[in-house]
């Protein structure tokens, strides 16, 4: 699945369900997922060592499998987001989102690249474009990228449907670990009012057309969203499910029963 073609199953209403990858990068990985179960994985750059070279072999490996390579940017600069659509061009996942004007560039770094500096400003501020056939360009040159923004911090729930408008947003969903301390409760995803939060992001994706979600690594929260409305599934992480797969055998190797994956946090 090209990023296109996830944009086009978001924009039908249908879920989308991927993974993140944050530890292996070896091209053979390919080989091991549900490849025809995937929509989209995506690589990891934030919470770890690896950049965007190391897992450019995986990302070839996966080209023309159907599942779409997203990247996890690191930060906030736009030069990085650019350069990220330039060697994996099925699109981003911007972190940490809060500011709607910051934010607004920061999509149009991905989805508008290579136009930048005064002309770039121009067309976000006023929309006025170098030429009608330059917009044309853009517009056909960017139509494969996906951009994904991550819900972290109160501040974006405050800013939410400002930051579902900027055009070019193709799906919102949490970063459960980082929003639930910013809301005062860390990891407790069944607290009514992270449920409120979730909820209300899921809410708003819907009514601008995006798909809307969280980063799960628990089956039974995904089935309950699933079930509410969420669209935008990311569940788990090849380490966890290295993990939860090891102590299930393990487990029953030494008798103790295991753990069965849905009941891995």
């Amino acid at each position: 699945m090209s990023g296109s073609a996830l944009k086009e199953k978001i924009k039908s209403g249908k879920p989308v369900f991927g993974t993140f990858i944050h530890y292996v990068t070896q091209p053979r990985l390919a080989e091991l997922l549900p490849l025809d179960a995937l929509d989209f994985v995506v690589l990891n750059t934030e919470h770890n060592a690896y950049g965007l070279s190391d897992f450019l072999p995986l990302s070839l490996a996966l080209k023309g499998s159907g599942v779409a390579c997203l990247v996890r940017v690191t930060g906030h600069s736009t030069d990085e987001i650019s350069k990220a659509c330039d060697a994996f061009p099925d699109g981003v996942v911007i972190p940490y989102v809060e500011d709607v004007e910051k934010t607004r560039r920061l999509v149009a770094a991905a989805n508008r690249r290579p136009l930048k500096g005064a002309s770039l400003e121009r067309a976000l501020t006023e929309d006025v474009w170098p030429s009608a056939k330059s917009k044309a360009y853009l517009d056909k040159r960017n139509a494969n990228v996906a951009v994904c923004l991550m819900i972290e911090s109160v501040r974006a729930l405050e800013n939410l449907d400002a930051l579902c408008a900027i055009p070019g947003v193709n799906a919102v969903f949490a970063g459960p670990n980082d929003l639930s301390i910013s809301l005062g409760i860390p990891d407790e995803y069944e607290h009514p009012e992270y449920l409120a939060a979730l909820q209300k992001i899921v809410d708003a994706a819907n009514r601008h057309g995006l798909a809307g979600g969280s980063h799960f690594s628990s089956m039974r929260h995904a089935r309950y969203w699933l079930e509410r409305g969420a669209r935008f599934i990311p569940y788990h992480n090849d380490g966890k499910f290295l993990k939860s797969a090891a102590e299930q055998a393990f487990g029953e190797l030494a008798g103790r029963g295991g753990r069965a994956p849905d009941q891995v946090v």
